[in-house]
Formats: structure tokens, sequence, C-alpha cells
């Protein structure tokens, strides 16, 4: 089985729960942890949107993944954008996702991105989230 369709699948069921389980506070972290959120990011002609910012986490025992997400007119329909692997050494580090919108089209101008910095910590059978920072940021989506 490839590898990219079931990464994609994680990340994007990391993503869900991302946005399901996070409240929208305007940061969250834990001591020595941060995520932030560029204030431009790119949307491309083909509906692909490019967001970035950096984070900083501490090692954990599990995975780490930072997910965003980004919503215009109606803040309760959030799109999932990528996901990516995340290296916890206490160190900054840039991080990029990218991701096509599939229901609603985005358009140049004013928007709001949720990022998260989400841990998948061994617990039996299924891994569970854990959250070691978010970020909600209102930024400009600037057409490439």
């Amino acid at each position: 089985m490839p590898v990219r369709p079931v990464l994609t699948a994680v990340l994007g069921g990391a993503a869900l729960l991302c946005a399901l389980a996070t409240p929208a506070t305007p940061a969250v972290a834990a001591p020595g942890e941060s995520v932030t959120v560029d204030s431009t990011a790119r949307l491309a002609a083909d509906g692909t949107v490019t967001l970035s910012g950096t984070y900083r986490c501490l090692p954990g025992t599990g995975p780490v993944f930072v997910s965003s997400s980004v919503s215009q007119a109606d803040p309760r329909v959030r799109h999932g954008i990528g996901g990516s692997a995340a290296r916890c050494d206490g160190v900054e580090h840039r991080w990029t996702n990218s991701g096509k919108v599939s229901s609603e089209t985005l358009t140049a101008g004013a928007a709001h991105v949720q990022a998260n910095v989400m841990e998948l910590r061994p617990s039996g059978l299924v891994p569970l989230p854990v959250f070691h920072a978010t970020r909600d940021r209102d930024i400009t989506l600037v057409r490439s």
C-alpha cells in the first residue's frame, strides 16, 4: 500500500480532530512551546492554499504534526489545509502546509487561520491527540 495516501488520511483525520477538539483561543501553549501563523498566505488559481509560520515544541512519546485550517465569511466552516510532521526538540522551526479547498471557493482577502501542534500519544489501541500549542490568527489571502 502506498505510504502517501495513508499519511494523507492520518493527517486529515488529525486536522479534523484539531478542528473539533481545540478551543478558539488566541494562543494556547505549554511552557516553552508555541506556534505562529504568518500574516499572509498564498491562494493559487487552482484553489491551492499555502499557509506557513513557526513552531517550537518539547519532545513527546508519539509522532507530532502541525495541522492548519482556514475559514472565510462563515467562521463555522473551516477548511483543513494539509499537515506536516514536526520535530520536537525545543528549537524553533518553520512549517508550511498546502492543500486544495474542496467544497467552497476562497477568495483573496481577509481570512482566519488556526494552527495546531499536535502529538498522537500512544494510549491503548488508539493514539490520543495531545495539543502542544494552538494559534488563531486573522490573515490575508493573496493570489499567487
